[in-house]
């Protein structure tokens, strides 16, 4: 069984406030890392209603003050939004605040609207840039060259890890070519998942951060006591995916009984085809899902969401899963021995 990290967006559930979504996102880091998750990450969106970590640099200092051990990050940070210099400075203060907790996960669409991104004085062709603009991000948070007059205080010399994110072939082939790990954002566009890993893995070359490939997958999972309500939960990510065809996004609305009320034969087909890499149920129904995803995959790790309305249950859900995954962990080890 491949290690487990959190994917968290923060959500802001109906009638809650982003304040509240946060707390809620540093209560869940605290439980997760004595529960033996690798890494926390959180990530860049803007003009969401819904999501509280758009100031992504800021949440995550405040994840990692509040935890001890395990790896907070970006999942990522959206690089077109931002000078690369600005980048390394803030990246370079959290890993001098937090050294050897900090993952640097970089992405290349914008994470928000048009609209939205002329007002971060951004403009679309910025992501045709996102190639240079990685290298010299890694120039940044390398060691200091002979001549070079322009220098990330923090940030040089500190290599941060990067890692491409992408939902299409274009990461896979840049994080090959450039020697990072990847991870997949098969969690809301798995159509490519399986094309992007092969790729990925075919084309990799060595370099100083990465000697072989390594691939982490998105996935949804919810657990609870029951597949019923483990199904139940599932529902409020399920009208959220609905909504966003209908171009109402707003916050995280609460479980329905029966989400068959909630949307159209067509709306269902497509929040489905997205929702490929949703697990809902109880333990044993994850375990088989994610068997089966692993097989089907070969992760080198698994990063996982959990869009759930009620704070407790997102907790109950990732204990279970933390639970899943020793036992699977358990189940393996001989096997490997043998």
């Amino acid at each position: 069984m491949p290690p487990l990290s959190v994917l968290d967006l923060a959500p802001v559930v109906q009638g809650a406030t982003p304040g509240q979504a946060l707390r809620n996102s540093l209560d869940l880091a605290q439980h997760v890392e004595r529960w033996g998750y690798r890494r926390y990450w959180v990530a860049e969106h803007h003009n969401m209603i819904g999501i509280a970590s758009a100031a992504t640099a800021v949440v995550i200092g405040y994840i990692a003050a509040g935890t001890r051990t395990i790896r907070v990050g970006s999942g990522g940070i959206m690089l077109p939004n931002h000078a690369p210099l600005v980048i390394a400075e803030q990246f370079g203060t959290l890993e001098s605040l937090y050294p050897g907790r900090i993952d640097l996960g970089l992405g290349r669409a914008p994470g928000t609207d048009q609209r939205t991104l002329r007002a971060l004085r951004r403009h679309p062709e910025n992501a045709d840039n996102f190639p240079a603009d990685v290298v010299e991000l890694q120039a940044l948070l390398g060691p200091l060259r002979p001549g070079q007059s322009v220098q990330a205080v923090p940030g040089t010399g500190l290599n941060i890890p990067i890692w491409i994110l992408g939902s299409s072939l274009f990461g896979a082939q840049m994080a090959a070519m450039l020697g990072l790990p990847y991870a997949f954002a098969s969690h809301f566009a798995p159509q490519d998942l399986l094309p992007a890993l092969e790729l990925y893995r075919r084309e990799f070359k060595p370099s100083a951060q990465l000697a072989h490939p390594y691939a982490m997958v998105a996935v949804n999972v919810i657990a609870a006591d029951t597949d019923a309500e483990g199904r139940r939960l599932l529902s409020s990510l399920q009208q959220q995916f609905t909504n966003m065809q209908r171009r109402t996004r707003g916050q995280l609305p609460p479980p329905l009984e029966d989400i068959e009320t909630y949307w159209s034969p067509a709306e269902k087909a497509q929040a489905c085809g997205m929702l490929r890499y949703a697990f809902a149920g109880s333990g044993d129904s994850v375990r088989r899902a994610l068997q089966h995803c692993v097989a089907e995959t070969a992760a080198d790790e698994l990063i996982v969401a959990a869009a759930i309305f009620d704070h407790a249950a997102r907790l109950r859900s990732y204990e279970i899963l933390a639970e899943v995954a020793k036992d699977l962990t358990a189940e393996l080890a001989p096997a490997a021995l043998g």
